[in-house]
């Protein structure tokens, strides 16, 4: 049965947030002399010399419309990095606890877990890269807390079977955390409807894909309220700054830009996906329901120097489990690409 108070550590239970000014007063005011700013300005102007708000309100709500979900079931962050982090933070004794992962997959669960010091315990991806649920519930003991699923996962770019992850969800008293850093370049919906029925689902969500704000570092998590409390009773004060706040709530204006994008994205996959198939150097091309492609190469060390020297760089995966011989390349605009298939075109001449 899942409980989440017996989930939380006990030093958080005990925790008493830091009340930041701006958590304090919430209102109009004229004169702001209550959190030691510097009251002159800012040379960068645009009214940075005040604290953002600490709670992402105009954002938070903004994304509420969006994804039919409350505000109060959406944190925050600065990025997603800092949300997987105060998980652990918030759920994982140090030198005790475990969490279960699924390589491979994005690397800062396993990162995060070492900083942490939580000990991991790995569930590896089928041949065909989808959960073991079985082995995962083998893995399971009752001091695992987490179990972290990228959907899509990188490196691989598929998309995890919905009824697994269900399943887990179902059947373990701990949290199930869905990655869905690249869900908007997917054919299925995100999951966030299943928070209705399943209160110990979290899921990770970013700008920084199709969103296109990579450089601002915002993410989002959302989770039954309790969860998101315990989130913003654990973060620093301030920790999504104004001016990445403000841009991202001009975004979500942007919409129909976005989409065309993703639109423009999925096509260019469609095109890379079979440009590589007919190249001899390469041995199989993975499915992808995310803005990259997998493939497997008869060399990609070679491969990823040659390209460097054609001014190219993708992101050689050989030394990740179960990719060996692996590039992940990114889908770029179709004059990148135009590009990538020019130079790998001139490799295979090569060869």
């Amino acid at each position: 049965m899942f409980d989440l108070q017996n989930l939380v550590r006990e030093n958080i239970h005990r925790l008493k947030p830091y009340s930041s000014a701006r958590s304090e007063f919430v209102g109009d005011a004229e004169i702001f002399l209550d959190a030691n700013e510097n009251a002159f300005g800012s040379p960068a102007g645009g009214g940075y010399n005040r604290y953002p708000d600490p709670g992402q309100i105009e954002l938070k709500c903004r994304l509420s419309g969006m994804n039919s979900v409350s505000p109060s079931k959406i944190f925050v962050g600065n990025g997603s990095d800092e949300a997987i982090d105060l998980l652990y933070r918030i759920f994982c004794e140090p030198d005790r606890d475990e969490v279960v992962i699924c390589p491979p997959t994005y690397g800062m669960y396993c990162v995060s877990a070492d900083i942490n010091n939580v000990r991991v315990k790995e569930v590896r991806l089928t041949d065909d890269f989808h959960l073991d649920v079985p082995a995962i519930f083998g893995a399971v003991s009752n001091l695992t807390k987490l179990i972290f699923v990228c959907s899509p996962n990188n490196p691989t770019g598929n998309l995890m079977r919905r009824e697994s992850i269900i399943e887990l969800t179902d059947n373990f008293n701990g949290l199930v955390v869905i990655d869905e850093a690249y869900i908007h370049f997917a054919d299925a919906p995100s999951m966030i409807l299943e928070l209705q029925e399943r209160p110990n689902l979290v899921l990770l969500q970013t700008f920084s894909k199709a969103w296109g704000m990579a450089g601002l570092r915002v993410g989002l998590a959302f989770a039954e309220e309790s969860i998101i409390e315990l989130m913003n009773r654990v973060k620093p004060p301030y920790n999504v700054s104004g001016i990445a706040q403000n841009a991202v709530v001009r975004a979500l204006d942007e919409k129909p830009k976005i989409d065309g994008w993703i639109e423009a994205a999925l096509q260019q996959r469609a095109r890379l996906m079979d440009a590589f198939v007919g190249f001899k150097f390469i041995d199989k091309v993975y499915p992808s329901d995310a803005n990259f492609i997998l493939v497997k190469t008869i060399d990609a060390d070679a491969i990823y120097r040659f390209l460097i020297e054609e001014n190219i760089v993708v992101r050689d995966r050989s030394n990740i489990e179960r990719c060996a011989g692996c590039l992940r390349i990114t889908v770029g605009t179709a004059n990148e690409n135009d590009r990538l298939i020019a130079s790998l075109v001139k490799f295979e001449q090569s060869i």
